[in-house]
């Protein structure tokens, strides 16, 4: 639920905060002849960051001849992917929204959403991480952020695949059988104890029988003198 409602709305921050950035500098040049000074000279830049493109006029505080120049640096590799991954992590989870409203039966048919969902999720934690790191410099805010509530969602879309659920029938079968083997186990030992007890009880002493009968040795002796 949490990917419904925050997913969209950071990622709409994220590329309005960057696509529709714009600023601006202000210079100052003071010339030792005031009249060719110029102390308020506007430079203006905007998405996608290409300093190098960005040019201005200064005097040179010879006469009136003036000299053109560029800002430095090139931030607009990172600024794009930035954006790009900020637009496609919107329409995805506008489109990830409207499945898990209207279309949950879809979405847990044989088990396949769950699995595009939970792929779809890692790849865009990791791209987040990726663009807010190659622009840290510009937005420290809103990439992390959107890293941190799409790499907390890998768990909760993850527990929704069928991979979960096997994981979790593969640890429960061998507890079940080394319960049901130790069970087994102890009623053939104490039935095995019971029998040979009674059987060591019964070999003890000599049957009525065996006991009974006397020796009839002397009296066969007796006859015979």
């Amino acid at each position: 639920m949490c990917m419904v409602i925050f997913a969209p709305l950071f990622a709409i921050f994220a590329f309005a905060t960057c696509g529709g950035y714009s600023g601006g500098l202000r210079l100052s040049v003071d010339c030792v002849n005031k009249t060719e000074s110029n102390l308020s000279i506007d430079i203006a830049f905007a998405y996608p960051f290409r300093l190098h493109q960005v040019t201005f006029e200064v005097p040179t505080c010879e006469g009136k001849e003036r000299q053109k120049l560029a800002l430095i640096g090139d931030s607009s590799s990172s600024a794009e992917f930035f954006v790009t991954v900020a637009v496609f992590a919107f329409l995805y989870s506008l489109a990830a929204t409207v499945v898990y409203i209207f279309f949950q039966n879809k979405y847990r048919e044989n088990n396949r959403g769950p699995l595009i969902d939970f792929i779809v999720t890692v790849v865009f934690s990791f791209l987040w991480l990726v663009g807010s790191s190659a622009w840290a410099k510009g937005l420290s805010v809103f990439g992390f952020l959107n890293f941190i509530l799409w790499a907390g969602n890998i768990w909760f879309v993850f527990k929704e695949t069928g991979w979960h659920s096997s994981g979790q029938r593969y640890l429960s079968d061998p507890m079940e059988k080394h319960s049901s083997s130790y069970n087994q186990g102890g009623y053939n030992q104490d039935s095995y104890g019971s029998s040979s007890g009674y059987s060591q009880q019964a070999s003890l002493g000599p049957s009525s029988d065996e006991f009974g009968q006397q020796p009839t040795g002397p009296t066969s002796f007796t006859n015979q003198i």
